[in-house]
Protein backbone atom coordinates (compact mmCIF):
# COMPACT_ATOMS: atom_id res chain seq x y z
CA UNK A 1 0.00 0.00 0.00
CA UNK A 2 2.63 2.49 1.15
CA UNK A 3 4.82 1.82 -2.29
CA UNK A 4 1.69 2.34 -4.35
CA UNK A 5 0.70 5.86 -2.18
CA UNK A 6 4.03 6.90 -3.21
CA UNK A 7 3.52 6.07 -6.82
CA UNK A 8 0.88 8.08 -7.03
CA UNK A 9 1.95 11.13 -5.67
CA UNK A 10 5.11 10.94 -7.36
CA UNK A 11 2.73 11.48 -10.16
CA UNK A 12 2.21 14.63 -9.07
CA UNK A 13 5.71 15.92 -10.36
CA UNK A 14 3.97 16.45 -13.97
CA UNK A 15 1.79 18.66 -12.79
CA UNK A 16 3.63 20.81 -10.31
CA UNK A 17 1.78 24.30 -9.85
CA UNK A 18 4.60 26.57 -10.34
CA UNK A 19 4.85 30.36 -8.95
CA UNK A 20 7.12 32.43 -10.84
CA UNK A 21 7.80 36.06 -10.13
CA UNK A 22 10.24 36.66 -12.47
CA UNK A 23 13.91 35.09 -13.36
CA UNK A 24 14.35 31.96 -14.87
CA UNK A 25 16.28 28.75 -13.52
CA UNK A 26 18.70 26.41 -15.21
CA UNK A 27 19.81 23.04 -14.18
CA UNK A 28 22.20 22.98 -10.66
CA UNK A 29 20.04 26.95 -10.22
CA UNK A 30 19.16 27.41 -6.74
CA UNK A 31 16.31 30.47 -8.20
CA UNK A 32 13.99 27.40 -8.72
CA UNK A 33 12.89 26.03 -4.88
CA UNK A 34 10.53 22.94 -4.47
CA UNK A 35 8.18 22.55 -1.76
CA UNK A 36 6.36 19.59 -0.95
CA UNK A 37 3.31 20.10 1.61
CA UNK A 38 0.22 18.52 3.33
CA UNK A 39 -2.84 20.12 1.51
CA UNK A 40 -4.61 22.15 4.12
CA UNK A 41 -1.83 25.18 3.78
CA UNK A 42 -1.97 25.44 -0.19
CA UNK A 43 -3.29 29.05 0.05
CA UNK A 44 -1.27 30.44 3.33
CA UNK A 45 2.28 28.90 1.57
CA UNK A 46 1.06 30.90 -1.55
CA UNK A 47 0.44 34.11 0.25
CA UNK A 48 3.73 33.82 2.06
CA UNK A 49 5.79 33.04 -0.88
CA UNK A 50 4.04 36.01 -2.67
CA UNK A 51 5.30 38.56 0.08
CA UNK A 52 8.80 36.45 0.29
CA UNK A 53 9.28 37.49 -3.43
CA UNK A 54 8.82 40.91 -2.84
CA UNK A 55 11.93 40.82 -0.90
CA UNK A 56 15.05 41.52 -1.70
CA UNK A 57 15.93 37.61 -0.88
CA UNK A 58 13.32 36.40 -2.48
CA UNK A 59 13.30 38.13 -5.57
CA UNK A 60 13.34 36.30 -8.58
CA UNK A 61 13.04 33.03 -6.73
CA UNK A 62 10.43 30.59 -8.33
CA UNK A 63 8.65 28.05 -6.36
CA UNK A 64 7.15 24.16 -7.87
CA UNK A 65 4.67 22.60 -5.40
CA UNK A 66 3.25 19.24 -4.38
CA UNK A 67 0.16 19.30 -2.04
CA UNK A 68 -1.34 15.74 -0.92
CA UNK A 69 -2.13 13.95 2.51
CA UNK A 70 0.75 14.44 4.80
CA UNK A 71 1.69 10.99 5.25
CA UNK A 72 1.58 10.31 1.40
CA UNK A 73 3.62 13.41 1.05
CA UNK A 74 6.22 11.75 3.61
CA UNK A 75 6.32 8.73 1.71
CA UNK A 76 6.75 9.96 -1.60
CA UNK A 77 9.41 12.69 -0.77
CA UNK A 78 11.48 9.09 0.32
CA UNK A 79 10.87 7.57 -2.99
CA UNK A 80 12.28 9.90 -4.82
CA UNK A 81 9.74 13.62 -5.58
CA UNK A 82 11.99 16.27 -5.31
CA UNK A 83 12.09 18.39 -2.67
CA UNK A 84 13.97 21.77 -0.77
CA UNK A 85 11.41 22.49 1.86
CA UNK A 86 8.49 19.99 3.52
CA UNK A 87 5.49 21.34 5.24
CA UNK A 88 3.85 18.22 6.74
CA UNK A 89 0.92 18.03 8.81
CA UNK A 90 3.10 15.82 11.84
CA UNK A 91 6.49 15.67 13.09
CA UNK A 92 6.29 11.47 12.42
CA UNK A 93 6.44 12.61 8.96
CA UNK A 94 9.33 14.61 8.79
CA UNK A 95 11.19 11.80 10.99
CA UNK A 96 10.46 9.34 8.13
CA UNK A 97 13.12 11.74 6.13
CA UNK A 98 15.50 12.04 8.56
CA UNK A 99 15.24 8.03 9.17
CA UNK A 100 16.17 8.36 5.10
CA UNK A 101 18.92 10.57 5.38
CA UNK A 102 17.35 13.32 3.62
CA UNK A 103 16.95 15.63 6.44
CA UNK A 104 19.39 16.18 9.34
CA UNK A 105 18.33 15.37 12.94
CA UNK A 106 18.66 18.40 14.46
CA UNK A 107 16.30 19.82 12.28
CA UNK A 108 13.69 20.51 15.35
CA UNK A 109 16.37 22.09 17.47
CA UNK A 110 15.63 25.40 17.30
CA UNK A 111 13.23 27.67 19.29
CA UNK A 112 10.33 26.94 16.96
CA UNK A 113 11.64 23.09 17.67
CA UNK A 114 10.49 22.44 13.81
CA UNK A 115 7.37 23.99 13.99
CA UNK A 116 5.82 26.60 11.75
CA UNK A 117 2.25 26.37 11.85
CA UNK A 118 -0.38 25.84 14.49
CA UNK A 119 -3.95 25.25 14.53
CA UNK A 120 -6.48 23.85 16.86
CA UNK A 121 -9.18 20.91 15.85
CA UNK A 122 -12.86 22.36 15.72
CA UNK A 123 -16.11 20.48 14.65
CA UNK A 124 -17.47 22.27 11.92
CA UNK A 125 -20.91 22.13 11.45
CA UNK A 126 -24.47 22.94 8.54
CA UNK A 127 -24.54 26.36 8.60
CA UNK A 128 -26.82 27.21 11.85
CA UNK A 129 -25.65 23.81 13.54
CA UNK A 130 -29.29 21.92 12.89
CA UNK A 131 -28.02 19.25 14.86
CA UNK A 132 -27.16 21.48 18.16
CA UNK A 133 -23.60 20.04 18.47
CA UNK A 134 -21.87 21.55 21.18
CA UNK A 135 -18.77 19.52 21.69
CA UNK A 136 -17.45 15.60 21.76
CA UNK A 137 -20.10 14.13 23.51
CA UNK A 138 -22.78 14.95 20.88
CA UNK A 139 -21.11 13.48 18.05
CA UNK A 140 -21.50 10.08 19.72
CA UNK A 141 -25.04 10.59 19.63
CA UNK A 142 -27.57 8.42 17.62
CA UNK A 143 -28.34 10.02 14.11
CA UNK A 144 -25.30 12.31 13.57
CA UNK A 145 -23.04 11.30 11.01
CA UNK A 146 -19.21 12.46 11.01
CA UNK A 147 -16.53 12.72 8.35
CA UNK A 148 -12.78 13.26 9.30
CA UNK A 149 -9.96 12.18 7.04
CA UNK A 150 -8.29 8.31 7.35
CA UNK A 151 -5.23 8.08 10.08
CA UNK A 152 -3.59 6.01 7.68
CA UNK A 153 -2.53 8.66 4.98
CA UNK A 154 -3.47 11.89 6.74
CA UNK A 155 -2.11 14.05 9.63
CA UNK A 156 -5.29 15.81 9.99
CA UNK A 157 -6.85 12.69 10.95
CA UNK A 158 -3.97 11.87 13.62
CA UNK A 159 -4.82 15.50 15.28
CA UNK A 160 -8.22 14.64 15.31
CA UNK A 161 -8.15 11.29 16.63
CA UNK A 162 -5.78 12.45 19.67
CA UNK A 163 -8.03 15.51 20.47
CA UNK A 164 -10.98 12.80 20.84
CA UNK A 165 -9.37 10.72 23.00
CA UNK A 166 -8.12 13.37 24.50
CA UNK A 167 -11.72 14.52 25.36
CA UNK A 168 -11.72 11.70 27.68
CA UNK A 169 -8.12 11.34 29.29
CA UNK A 170 -7.70 14.39 29.74
CA UNK A 171 -10.57 15.23 31.88
CA UNK A 172 -10.42 12.17 34.04
CA UNK A 173 -10.78 9.12 32.01
CA UNK A 174 -9.02 5.85 31.69
CA UNK A 175 -7.59 4.29 28.56
CA UNK A 176 -10.51 1.73 28.09
CA UNK A 177 -12.93 4.75 28.90
CA UNK A 178 -11.32 6.43 25.62
CA UNK A 179 -11.23 3.38 23.79
CA UNK A 180 -14.95 3.34 24.26
CA UNK A 181 -15.54 6.60 23.22
CA UNK A 182 -13.74 6.29 19.76
CA UNK A 183 -15.77 3.32 18.91
CA UNK A 184 -18.93 5.05 19.65
CA UNK A 185 -17.30 8.11 17.30
CA UNK A 186 -16.04 5.89 13.99
CA UNK A 187 -19.35 3.91 14.61
CA UNK A 188 -20.53 6.96 13.65
CA UNK A 189 -18.20 8.07 10.47
CA UNK A 190 -19.88 8.19 7.02
CA UNK A 191 -16.64 9.04 5.45
CA UNK A 192 -12.56 8.91 5.69
CA UNK A 193 -11.25 10.88 3.04
CA UNK A 194 -7.72 10.81 2.02
CA UNK A 195 -6.72 13.85 3.23
CA UNK A 196 -7.74 16.95 5.75
CA UNK A 197 -8.54 18.59 2.37
CA UNK A 198 -10.33 16.06 0.91
CA UNK A 199 -12.35 15.46 3.97
CA UNK A 200 -13.26 19.29 3.75
CA UNK A 201 -14.55 18.56 0.24
CA UNK A 202 -16.45 15.99 0.83
CA UNK A 203 -18.39 17.67 3.46
CA UNK A 204 -18.97 21.06 1.35
CA UNK A 205 -20.60 18.50 -0.67
CA UNK A 206 -22.92 17.38 1.26
CA UNK A 207 -21.54 14.24 3.17
CA UNK A 208 -22.23 14.36 7.01
CA UNK A 209 -23.28 16.41 9.74
CA UNK A 210 -20.20 16.92 11.52
CA UNK A 211 -16.52 17.62 9.84
CA UNK A 212 -14.17 17.11 12.42
CA UNK A 213 -11.31 19.87 10.77
CA UNK A 214 -8.55 22.07 11.70
CA UNK A 215 -9.69 25.12 12.49
CA UNK A 216 -7.85 27.10 10.05
CA UNK A 217 -9.83 24.69 7.17
CA UNK A 218 -13.21 26.36 8.36
CA UNK A 219 -11.61 30.19 8.24
CA UNK A 220 -10.59 29.18 4.90
CA UNK A 221 -13.94 27.65 3.39
CA UNK A 222 -15.50 30.15 5.08
CA UNK A 223 -13.20 33.03 3.02
CA UNK A 224 -14.10 31.71 -0.13
CA UNK A 225 -17.57 31.85 0.18
CA UNK A 226 -18.96 28.19 1.70
CA UNK A 227 -21.80 28.45 4.20
CA UNK A 228 -20.93 26.61 7.39
CA UNK A 229 -20.39 27.03 11.13
CA UNK A 230 -17.82 25.43 14.00
CA UNK A 231 -17.27 25.18 17.52
CA UNK A 232 -14.47 24.97 19.04
CA UNK A 233 -15.06 22.39 21.77
CA UNK A 234 -13.80 22.90 25.59
CA UNK A 235 -11.20 20.32 25.09
CA UNK A 236 -9.26 20.30 22.09
CA UNK A 237 -5.97 20.31 21.11
CA UNK A 238 -2.54 22.43 19.65
CA UNK A 239 -1.95 21.19 16.36
CA UNK A 240 1.73 22.00 15.53
CA UNK A 241 2.78 21.38 11.80
CA UNK A 242 6.49 20.92 11.01
CA UNK A 243 8.70 22.24 8.64
CA UNK A 244 11.98 21.68 7.47
CA UNK A 245 14.57 21.68 5.04
CA UNK A 246 16.25 18.99 2.93
CA UNK A 247 19.92 18.52 2.85
CA UNK A 248 20.08 18.53 -1.00
CA UNK A 249 18.22 21.88 -0.86
CA UNK A 250 20.11 25.10 -2.05
CA UNK A 251 20.86 28.30 0.06
CA UNK A 252 17.90 30.06 -0.84
CA UNK A 253 15.95 26.91 1.42
CA UNK A 254 17.06 28.66 4.46
CA UNK A 255 16.47 32.03 3.91
CA UNK A 256 12.57 31.15 2.58
CA UNK A 257 11.90 29.12 6.19
CA UNK A 258 13.63 32.07 8.24
CA UNK A 259 10.59 34.14 6.23
CA UNK A 260 8.10 31.33 7.04
CA UNK A 261 9.25 32.04 10.77
CA UNK A 262 9.04 35.85 10.44
CA UNK A 263 6.45 38.32 11.88
CA UNK A 264 5.92 38.47 8.23
CA UNK A 265 5.17 35.13 7.17
CA UNK A 266 3.05 34.39 10.45
CA UNK A 267 0.78 37.19 9.60
CA UNK A 268 0.18 35.80 6.36
CA UNK A 269 -0.78 32.25 7.97
CA UNK A 270 -2.94 34.37 10.49
CA UNK A 271 -5.00 35.92 7.40
CA UNK A 272 -5.27 32.64 6.12
CA UNK A 273 -6.54 31.06 9.28
CA UNK A 274 -3.79 29.72 11.14
CA UNK A 275 -2.50 30.86 14.90
CA UNK A 276 1.04 32.25 14.60
CA UNK A 277 3.87 30.75 16.50
CA UNK A 278 5.77 33.45 18.04
CA UNK A 279 3.87 36.08 20.35
CA UNK A 280 3.28 40.15 18.78
CA UNK A 281 2.05 38.78 15.28
CA UNK A 282 -1.12 41.22 14.03
CA UNK A 283 -4.16 38.82 14.32
CA UNK A 284 -6.98 41.18 13.28
CA UNK A 285 -9.08 41.69 10.41
CA UNK A 286 -8.68 38.04 9.40
CA UNK A 287 -11.85 37.15 6.96
CA UNK A 288 -13.85 34.27 7.50
CA UNK A 289 -13.29 34.10 11.38
CA UNK A 290 -16.46 33.58 13.65
CA UNK A 291 -14.82 37.47 15.05
CA UNK A 292 -12.56 38.41 12.36
CA UNK A 293 -10.74 41.29 15.73
CA UNK A 294 -10.76 38.06 17.79
CA UNK A 295 -10.14 34.86 15.54
CA UNK A 296 -8.56 32.76 17.72
CA UNK A 297 -10.10 32.51 21.49
CA UNK A 298 -8.36 30.44 23.62
CA UNK A 299 -9.51 27.02 24.31
CA UNK A 300 -11.29 26.01 27.78
CA UNK A 301 -8.60 23.02 28.01
CA UNK A 302 -5.88 22.86 25.23
CA UNK A 303 -3.55 19.75 25.38
CA UNK A 304 -0.31 19.00 23.47
CA UNK A 305 1.73 16.46 21.99
CA UNK A 306 4.45 17.14 25.04
CA UNK A 307 2.14 17.79 27.78
CA UNK A 308 -0.28 14.49 27.08
CA UNK A 309 1.24 12.29 24.88
CA UNK A 310 4.38 12.56 25.69
CA UNK A 311 5.44 12.69 22.42
CA UNK A 312 5.28 12.02 18.78
CA UNK A 313 7.18 8.83 18.90
CA UNK A 314 5.54 7.49 21.58
CA UNK A 315 1.87 7.76 20.18
CA UNK A 316 2.67 6.63 17.07
CA UNK A 317 3.13 3.46 18.49
CA UNK A 318 0.71 3.20 20.95
CA UNK A 319 -2.26 4.78 18.51
CA UNK A 320 -0.68 4.27 14.87
CA UNK A 321 1.38 1.78 14.66
CA UNK A 322 -0.10 -0.52 11.11
CA UNK A 323 -0.45 -3.67 13.25
CA UNK A 324 -1.01 -2.84 17.04
CA UNK A 325 -2.20 1.08 17.20
CA UNK A 326 -4.81 1.59 19.41
CA UNK A 327 -6.48 3.62 16.84
CA UNK A 328 -5.84 1.97 13.64
CA UNK A 329 -7.60 -1.12 15.47
CA UNK A 330 -10.76 0.54 16.76
CA UNK A 331 -10.94 2.22 12.70
CA UNK A 332 -10.23 -2.11 11.25
CA UNK A 333 -13.14 -3.09 13.71
CA UNK A 334 -15.58 -0.16 12.41
CA UNK A 335 -15.24 -1.62 8.82
CA UNK A 336 -14.65 2.22 7.68
CA UNK A 337 -11.47 2.00 6.67
CA UNK A 338 -10.75 1.83 3.33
Amino acid sequence: MNRTRAAVALTLVASLALSACGGGSSAGDTTTLSIVGYAVPEAANKAIIAEWNKTDDGKGVRFQTSYGASGDQSRAVVSGLKADYVHFSVTSDVTRLVDAGLVDQNWDDGPNKGIVSSSVVVLAVREGNPKNIQGWDDLVKPGVSIVTPNPASSGAARWNALAAWGHVSANGGTDAQAEEYLRKLFANVVSLPNSGRDATTAFLGGTGDVLLAYENETILATQSGEKLDWVIPSTTILIENPGAILKSAGPKAQSFLSFVLSSGGQRQFALKGFRPIIDGIDTSGVEGALDPDNPFPAPQKLLTVEKDFESWSALSKKFFDEKDGVIVKIIAASGKAR
